[in-house]
């Protein structure tokens, strides 16, 4: 069968307006059966300014009005409740590539929703928060496919672990999922596995990796509805050229990002250069003035004893009288 990359923001949100399927990927992930959920995906638009050298403005305009629709990212927030009645606020981000930039948009927008206050059956409520990576790239550190970050509460006067959980401290802190795509292997044995399988970057029709085929046999009722809903993103045109769309719009944002990014790096050398010198300026000016310290020090000292000398001699003499 031939599915689309979920790793593209208008294909995963194609299975997140799925209720079930975004109920078997988030249940799924988390290990823990999901009763009700409300998912939202937030567009953001892309705004920044384009480099462009002078007398190109028409060029500029031209990639403004191709890519205004397209050049967007979409972060999901869904609130679900558990099988146990709590109500969380899961928050699902995809990362294409490594960005530095990007680094900074997770921690402020985890900060947006650190901020925001919830409504649960219309009344106000502060919910706790999981979020979830789906990253393009390889963390060189990790080598799994999929990990689970969780607190453990710590009772450092008695060095026990406590496993009663605290509201506050829960609305304060959050665990976190992270899905390495390209770690992904054909492992298909466990539900987590048929799920993370649709994530797998090989097996590309082409050479935009864009479609791929998908070699698993779904065994599970919420598998064979995604795959089907991969397989008509990957292959019906319109939903197709989309993705073409956001690839080509994120090719051209990511390269004017990286242009903005090894200038910084390079603003962030040179300045970082200008401080050594004068680090090692004023540490040879400390240097200095240290070894002028001593030898005025022993210039001291050689008085001191001089005077010394001087007064035992008069010492003498005067014994002599």
């Amino acid at each position: 069968m031939i599915i689309a990359n979920p790793i593209y923001d208008v294909v995963f949100k194609r299975l997140m307006e799925n209720e079930r399927v975004a109920k078997f990927f988030i249940g799924t992930l988390l290990d823990q059966h999901i009763e009700t959920l409300e998912i939202k995906p937030q567009e953001y638009t892309y705004k920044g300014e384009l480099d462009t050298p002078e007398g190109t403005k028409a060029v500029e305009e031209r990639m403004r009005e191709r890519f205004s629709i397209w050049v967007y990212r979409l972060d999901f927030i869904a609130t679900i409740r558990t099988e146990t009645g709590q109500y969380k606020k899961v928050l699902i981000e995809i990362q294409k590539a490594q960005n530095q930039i990007d680094l900074m948009r997770f921690r402020n927008y985890l900060a947006e929703q650190y901020k925001k206050e919830d409504k649960i059956n219309d009344e106000s409520a502060v919910l706790p928060i999981t979020t979830i990576y789906i990253l393009g790239f390889k963390l060189p550190e990790i080598e799994t496919a999929c990990v689970r970050v969780e607190r453990q509460y710590t009772d450092l006067i008695n060095k026990t672990t406590i496993t009663q959980k605290s509201e506050f401290i829960e609305k304060l802190t959050h665990d976190c999922f992270v899905v390495q795509a390209k770690r992904v292997t054909n492992r298909y044995q466990t539900r987590l596995d048929k799920l993370l399988s649709i994530f797998e970057q090989s097996n590309f029709t082409d050479d935009k990796e864009i479609t791929k085929k998908y070699i698993h046999s779904p065994d599970l009722e919420e598998m064979r509805e995604i795959t089907n809903i991969l397989h008509y993103v990957g292959t019906e045109p319109e939903e197709r050229k989309r993705i073409e769309d956001e690839q080509e719009a994120w090719r051209t944002v990511n390269a004017l990002f990286g242009q903005k990014e090894r200038k910084l790096l390079k603003e962030l050398a040179d300045k970082t250069k200008e401080l050594t010198k004068k680090d090692q300026a004023l540490n040879e000016q400390k240097q200095a003035l240290s070894e002028k310290d001593q030898a005025l020090n022993e210039q001291k000292q050689a008085l001191t004893e001089k005077d010394k000398l001087i007064e035992e001699l008069l010492r003498k003499l005067n014994e002599k009288k």
